[in-house]
C-alpha cells in the first residue's frame, strides 16, 4: 500500500473498541512497540515463519497483495496470546473487487507468549528507544529474512543493479522500479512512494445502511470496529455470512467474529474519488475462538466483505 498512515488509536464504547488513524512517530510503528497501524509494511511480531509471495497472492489476479493494517490484540488471561497481532492484505487490482468475495484478501495470526526469544518481558518504553540499525525493517536481525520493499513480506529477489533491496516477487520490483526506484537505484535515499490510487465507490441507501449510518454517526472517523465474540456492524441486508460459511478453525474450534474494517479507512488513504478502485462496505474478520497455539507462525483466519449495492451513496 503507501506509505504508514498512522496508528490506529483505540476509543472503547460500551459495546464495542472505535479504533481512530492518529500521527505517529515511526518508531512507534515498529515490532517491538507492538503497533496498531494502517499501510507502509508489517511489523510483523513473530520473526519466523513469515508469510510468503504464495500466502498473500490475491486469489483472483494471482498478483501479490499489499498489507492494510495490522491490529495489535492480545487475549487477557491466556499466556499463548499475551503477544497477538492480526495482519490483513488486501489486493491492489481494481477488478478483483467487482465479486461480492473474499479472495482478493487475506488475514493472518501471529501470537506469542509473554517470554518469548523476541521481546523483552517487560512491555516496552513509552519514549524513543536508542537507535538501533538491527532494526531496520528489510531485514530482520534474527531470522535474517530479506523482506520486500514494498510489501514488507520475505523477498529474496535483489536489485540486480544496486543489491540493496530485495522483493517478494518481480511485479513488485517492476512496480517499486516504474514508481521510484529507478531514480534512486544505487542511492542511499530509498524512500517509500505510495503504489496505487484507490477511490470510495460511492453508494446509495437502504434501511440496512440508514441504521449503519445512523451508529456511525457519533464517531464519524472511525475506521475500525473490535468486538471479539461481538457481531459486526453490516451495510446491507444482503451477503451476511452464516454459521455454515464461517469455516471453523483447523484445529476444530469455532470461529467468532473480532474487528471490522469500516469504508471510513478509504477516505484516510489519501484516494481519488474517481475511477476503478479498490472497495468494500465492510470488512468483517473472524478468528479461532480459542486462539490455538501458532507461536511461530502465521495462521491464516477468515475474512468476509460485504459491498454497497450500486446504488448506495455514503
Amino acid at each position: 500500500m503507501a506509505a504508514d498512515k498512522g496508528e490506529i488509536s483505540a476509543r472503547e464504547t460500551k459495546e464495542v473498541v472505535l479504533g481512530f488513524l492518529e500521527d505517529a512517530e515511526p518508531w512507534q510503528l515498529r515490532s517491538p512497540q507492538f503497533p496498531s497501524k494502517v499501510g507502509g509494511r508489517p511489523a510483523w511480531l513473530s520473526l519466523r515463519d513469515l508469510p510468503s509471495f504464495p500466502e498473500v497472492e490475491c486469489e483472483i489476479c494471482r498478483l501479490p497483495m499489499a498489507f492494510l493494517l495490522q491490529v495489535y490484540a492480545p487475549i487477557p488471561g491466556q499466556d499463548r496470546s499475551f503477544h497477538r497481532t492480526l495482519f490483513l492484505f488486501c489486493c491492489k487490482t481494481p477488478d478483483c473487487y467487482t465479486r461480492n468475495d473474499n479472495k482478493c484478501m487475506k488475514v493472518f495470526r501471529s501470537q506469542l507468549p509473554r517470554r518469548n526469544e523476541f521481546y523483552p518481558y517487560d512491555p516496552p518504553p513509552e519514549e524513543e528507544p536508542p537507535n538501533d540499525p538491527e532494526m531496520d525493517q528489510s531485514v530482520l536481525p534474527i531470522s535474517g529474512v530479506k523482506l520486500c520493499w514494498v510489501c514488507g513480506c520475505p523477498g529474496s529477489k535483489a536489485c540486480s543493479r544496486c543489491h540493496a533491496v530485495t522483493y517478494c516477487s518481480k511485479h513488485h520490483q517492476t512496480l517499486h522500479w516504474k514508481l521510484a526506484h529507478k531514480r534512486e537505484c544505487c542511492s542511499q535515499a530509498l524512500a517509500e512512494t505510495d503504489l496505487e490510487e484507490m477511490a470510495l465507490h460511492e453508494t446509495e441507501d437502504n434501511k440496512i445502511f440508514q441504521r449503519f449510518k445512523k451508529r456511525i454517526a457519533a464517531e464519524p472517523h472511525q475506521v475500525l470496529r473490535y468486538s471479539r465474540g461481538g457481531s459486526p456492524l453490516w451495510v446491507l441486508s444482503q451477503h451476511i455470512p452464516s454459521d455454515q460459511d464461517v469455516p471453523p478453525c483447523t484445529c476444530g474450534a469455532k470461529r467468532i467474529f473480532e474487528f471490522q474494517v469500516m469504508p471510513q479507512l478509504l477516505n484516510s488513504l489519501n484516494v481519488d474519488s474517481t475511477g476503478a478502485s479498490i472497495d468494500w462496505g465492510t470488512l468483517s474478520v473472524y478468528t479461532c475462538s480459542v486462539s490455538c497455539d501458532c507461536e511461530n507462525c502465521y495462521y491464516p483466519e477468515f475474512i468476509w466483505k460485504q459491498d454497497f449495492s450500486s446504488e448506495q451513496h455514503m
